[in-house]
């Protein structure tokens, strides 16, 4: 078992308050998250070393689940155990939810005060910037050498044409596999002695079997959609822009929830946020759920936000414990690479599709390259873009 600096209960106060504010200042996905943990809980108040937050990352890349949620629970964890764990996942991901949540009611609002929706129009194409930008720092990173390479492509052209919600999870499995058998390293499941915490992992599968179960039948609104976004949850690995395309493809283009469009807003609107990108899972299960009350609406996003976070905090509970003896089993690492090189060709593609779906517009495309051109430039923030773009649809 790892042990942990654990922080007397009288100062998590201050220990939280570091965490709201990283979560005021985590703008724009798991890396720029990760350059605020550093600052704020490396450099300033020392919890952890730089080393130590560069192996938590590594353990939260390789599980399935929001990365840098998982990173700062881990935190939590080693700060002060599970219960301080917990409510740093609270202090760091509920003030997004609640944003998300309320945005999710942005279209009733706009019509029933007879504003057009017009002004929200070239949020998608922004969107589709934002993926674009994600996609090629991603795949820079993944891509090491040929077999990763090959990998990408494979990733991007089997969920190019095959949009079914079981082949995201086929092919991230697939790319783990590939890379495990094609190394040349020997020793790959080097032998190590684990005393695992199996509660939080029954958990984890009481959770996965039990929701299945209860969605096969009950025809249930709300049920469908917490074994939808559970299923997100643990299915996805490497964070938001990851999850994004799996969730185009089952809320949009299977069950025909929300429009593209719709989808579109909500991811754009997510980048001028600070927080965790899952929280975008508050404003899907909220738009899933419009057709009934607006109770029944906030139901849908908490079931879209609670589904979506529990698999991975479940799991953090479960892993963290053992890493120090994980991080030794190289067959682990090897399997990571396929993983992120597959998840690094779904972005690429989704870019792809995303742009065929907001349309060709010349005006379309214009915002997606000033997008894409302000975002590269790393000067203006995420929030700013998102604020000028929203400007531009309503003069226009």
């Amino acid at each position: 078992m790892l042990e942990h600096s654990t922080l007397p209960v009288r100062e998590w106060k201050s220990f939280l308050l570091d965490i709201f504010i990283c979560s005021l200042g985590a703008f724009g996905g798991p890396e720029a998250h990760y350059s605020v943990f550093t600052d704020q809980l490396v450099t300033k108040k020392h919890y952890l070393s730089e080393e130590e937050l560069v192996e938590l990352i590594a353990l939260c890349s390789f599980l399935p689940g929001p990365s840098s949620t998982q990173t700062i629970v881990a935190i939590g964890h080693k700060t002060g155990g599970p219960w301080l764990a917990f409510l740093t996942m609270l202090i760091w991901a509920l003030p997004a939810l609640v944003i998300m949540t309320i945005l999710s009611f942005l279209y009733q609002f706009l019509n029933n005060q007879e504003i057009s929706t017009d002004i929200l129009r070239y949020i998608g194409p922004m969107a589709v910037g934002f993926i674009i930008v994600a996609s090629y720092r991603i795949g820079k990173k993944v891509v090491k050498d040929p077999l990763t390479l090959f990998l990408l492509f494979f990733g991007a052209g089997i969920t190019y044409f095959i949009r079914d919600p079981w082949v995201f999870p086929t092919v991230l499995i697939a790319g783990g596999l590939i890379s495990i058998l094609s190394t040349k390293e020997k020793d790959l499941w080097n032998h190590v002695k684990l005393n695992p915490p199996y509660p939080y992992l029954g958990l984890f599968l009481f959770f996965t079997f039990g929701s299945l179960l209860l969605a096969i039948l009950f025809d249930n609104e709300l049920i469908q959609l917490f074994e939808h976004f559970y299923r997100y949850g643990y299915l996805v690995f490497g964070g938001g822009q990851v999850v994004i395309p799996v969730m185009y493809g089952e809320l949009v283009e299977v069950n025909q929830l929300m429009s593209s469009n719709e989808f579109l807003t909500g991811y754009g609107l997510v980048q001028g946020i600070p927080g965790p990108m899952f929280s975008f899972s508050a404003y899907a299960g909220g738009m899933a759920a419009r057709s009934g009350s607006a109770l029944y609406q906030t139901i849908g996003a908490i079931a879209g936000g609670i589904g979506i976070f529990l698999p991975g905090l479940l799991l953090i509970y479960f892993v963290y414990p053992m890493w120090e003896k994980i991080k030794h089993i190289k067959g682990f690492k090897i399997a990571l690479r396929g993983v992120a090189a597959v998840a690094g060709g779904l972005i690429a593609i989704a870019a792809v599709l995303l742009t065929q779906q907001s349309g060709l517009s010349w005006d379309n495309l214009l915002i997606t390259a000033v997008t894409v051109l302000l975002l590269s430039s790393r000067k203006i923030p995420a929030p700013i873009i998102v604020l000028i773009i929203i400007l531009i649809g309503w003069l226009l």
